[in-house]
């Protein structure tokens, strides 16, 4: 009886110690889903608000939770690349695009009237917008249902404690009565009896707790297959992407490259034509300079000439016998005459000034 006393004790820490295990990673998950539900919650605040001032978008980096679905994961990936969740665009333009778009629900006709909307944006810059809107919903909707679903698991395992709960009030339940009879009997058959019971519960609740842990470790094993999968998959679309990246990168590169040859080639060009150009100036220029110097080096011939002929003419002037007549002076000039045969021999009228010629200065002191 001692025996069987001490075992039921063993048997009610035992569970005593599950239960209170069970009870905090219950809090511990209640704990994990509000945070989740508000976190949510925030978001779709976040995606909904319209405020009147817009707002730089803001990209913050954090390291992903290990805990967190994959879909969640991946719409938190998606959101820091894109630049956040405007995808790159600022509060007050995706508000805006958003607005026409649902307007029109999708349909490719918004296009021009969120062209009116957003005049600082190009087409091609609302159409990619639009797939990264329509590939945000699609993560988001993942996302929703990743949540749901980790949400009936956690309600699954919640059923099953409560269970496990029920069956160990069941089986203390039926220790009791079967301590009970024990204690009104006194038989040894009835002992053997109860060990025997004891026995079996014993044996079937470990079957059960063997099976549970085959299902959870099968569980535990699809769940890392698939983790496995998905982390795979993740990988090959990374390499997929950095491959394409890095091909676009030299393809870049090489056209710089060429650009910057062919830039360097016609530099070239312009300084051999520049050059050509200049030396054809210099020998224009220097030719002009040499007609200049010869046609002023001409003047200065025939002017040196005709001086040399003027002295001459001059010296032949002066070297010449010429009688001089000083009262040709003061003798009438013909004008004057006609004029007076006019005016009468008596004159009248003021006395007018008499001009003469001026005298030459090679002929002054003759």
């Amino acid at each position: 009886m001692s025996e069987v006393e001490i075992s039921i004790n063993t048997l009610k820490e035992e569970q005593r110690s599950c239960f209170e295990e069970f009870l905090k990673e219950e809090r511990t998950c209640r704990q994990e889903i509000t945070a989740y539900e508000k976190k949510i919650e925030n978001w779709s605040v976040a995606v909904k608000s319209n405020p009147k001032l817009p707002t730089a978008p803001t990209v913050k980096t954090k390291p992903p939770d290990k805990d967190l679905p994959a879909e969640v994961r991946a719409l938190e990936a998606f959101l820091q690349k894109t630049g956040g969740p405007y995808g790159g665009w600022d509060q007050y333009d995706h508000q805006a695009f958003l607005k026409v778009w649902t307007k029109h629900s999708g349909r490719p006709a918004y296009r021009k009237e969120a062209k009116l909307y957003l005049p600082g944006k190009t087409v091609e810059e609302i159409e990619q917008h639009e797939d990264w809107h329509q590939e945000l919903i699609y993560l988001q909707d993942r996302k929703r249902e990743a949540i749901q679903r980790w949400k009936a698991g956690k309600h699954r395992e919640r059923q099953t404690r409560i269970q496990i709960q029920e069956e160990t009030e069941e089986a203390e339940r039926k220790e009791k009565e079967a301590w009970g009879q024990a204690l009104q009997h006194r038989t040894e058959e009835e002992k053997r009896e109860v060990a025997r019971r004891l026995e079996e519960w014993r044996e079937e609740k470990k079957r059960k707790e063997e099976q549970e842990e085959k299902q959870r470790l099968a569980e535990e094993i699809q769940n890392r297959r698939w983790e496995k999968e998905e982390r795979r998959r993740q990988l090959e679309v990374k390499l997929t992407i950095e491959e394409q990246l890095r091909q676009k990168r030299e393809e870049e590169e090489e056209q710089k490259r060429r650009k910057k040859e062919e830039e360097q080639r016609e530099m070239e060009e312009r300084r051999r034509e520049a050059t050509k150009g200049i030396k054809r100036f210099n020998e224009r220029d220097l030719h002009k300079v040499e007609a200049k110097l010869h046609e002023r080096q001409l003047r200065e011939k025939e002017e040196e000439e005709r001086q040399n002929r003027i002295t001459v003419k001059l010296k032949e002037k002066v070297d010449g016998r010429v009688s001089r007549d000083p009262s040709r002076l003061t003798r009438p000039t013909k004008g004057w005459q006609e004029r007076m045969k006019h005016i009468g021999p008596s004159g009248g009228g003021p006395e007018l000034q008499m001009f003469h010629r001026a005298v030459p200065t090679w002929r002054q002191g003759l």
